[in-house]
């Protein structure tokens, strides 16, 4: 095999695992724009690499690509936005090759909005044995080689995290035709003004935090059932301003957002807002608002690429 043979073979085997290594990267990382970005950047390693001497290239690829990642959890500039509070996951329409694997409820789970928020809450090296272990079933030796750790201190880690994100989650696994109930209900209560509808599908400690587009550099928290409904009946109430604000006129879909129900506000074929849902025993627990349009960019170009269904609103 020539040198040129050699190379289309080499990349043939990193392009067989790049999806892999592209959901491992957002699970670790929240954003999809800087999972590809480290997934190239291990690219650009693997090119540089003696790969004569990989005997597992799958190993190597992950193990490169969760260092990437932990270097970037630990830059100067992650620290930044996360600390001043400007942070949210970006979210990923279902169906999306980054939001794989998905075959087990661990899996499934690992990729959602409540969980990949939460994991803020851990320190990077527990964050990375929390998505190896639950999200790609490797083994505590495994991970070990994987973070040059000890299999002891994997344990040890996996025990945190797995502390830390139980004792902060909320709800379970919900049928899917609950939760689109209960958000149209939401929707059309909104829409309508009918605060008294509104409380009483919210928890009693409901919580509702908004990007607010990008425009403010934080997010706007809100944390009573009155507050949120008085902030959903604003913001969910057409007028001719955020019509303007929003570049036309848009048409308001239900869709399934990592795992989890959403509201889609679609201008043409551009999402311009994103609201996701967390339900908990048949009322909504967690609202989050995203519109800053990099946030949106990825999960745009998805929404292009399949036919939606009739949308709840044509024209908001």
């Amino acid at each position: 095999m020539d040198g040129t043979a050699a190379d289309r073979f080499d990349t043939g085997r990193f392009e067989a695992s790049r999806n892999r290594l592209a959901s491992l990267a957002y699970r670790l990382l929240g954003s999809a724009a800087d999972a590809e970005d480290a997934v190239q950047d291990a690219f650009l390693h693997w090119q540089a690499a003696d790969r004569r001497r990989i005997k597992v290239p799958e190993a190597w690829l992950t193990k490169v690509v969760t260092h990437l990642c932990l270097d970037r959890l630990r830059s100067a500039r992650a620290r930044r936005e996360r600390a001043a509070g400007a942070w949210l996951p970006e979210p990923l329409l279902d169906g999306d090759p980054m939001l794989g694997p998905a075959d087990s409820v661990e899996q499934r789970e690992s990729v959602s909005l409540a969980v990949l928020t939460l994991m803020e809450r851990l320190s990077p090296p527990e964050r990375a044995v929390y998505v190896l272990r639950e999200a790609f079933s490797h083994s505590h030796a495994e991970i070990a080689e994987i973070l040059d750790i000890t299999e002891s201190a994997s344990q040890q880690h996996l025990h945190r995290a797995r502390r830390r994100v139980t004792a902060a989650r909320r709800g379970g696994d919900v049928d899917p035709a609950d939760a689109r109930r209960v958000v149209e209900e939401f929707f059309a209560a909104a829409s309508s003004g009918r605060t008294e509808r509104l409380v009483a599908l919210l928890t009693d400690d409901a919580t509702a935090v908004s990007d607010s587009a990008g425009l403010t550099g934080g997010l706007q928290r809100h944390d009573t059932p009155r507050r949120i409904a008085a902030v959903a009946r604003a913001g969910f109430t057409p007028t001719d301003a955020k019509r303007r604000f929003a570049g036309g006129t848009p048409a308001v879909h239900y869709a399934r957002v990592n795992g989890g129900p959403a509201l889609l506000f679609v201008v043409g074929d551009q999402v311009i807002g994103s609201v996701t849902f967390d339900i908990a025993g048949g009322r909504i627990a967690t609202v989050r608002g995203i519109a800053a349009p990099a946030r949106l960019a990825r999960l745009t170009e998805a929404w292009r690429r399949r036919e939606p269904d009739t949308p709840l609103i044509h024209q908001w």
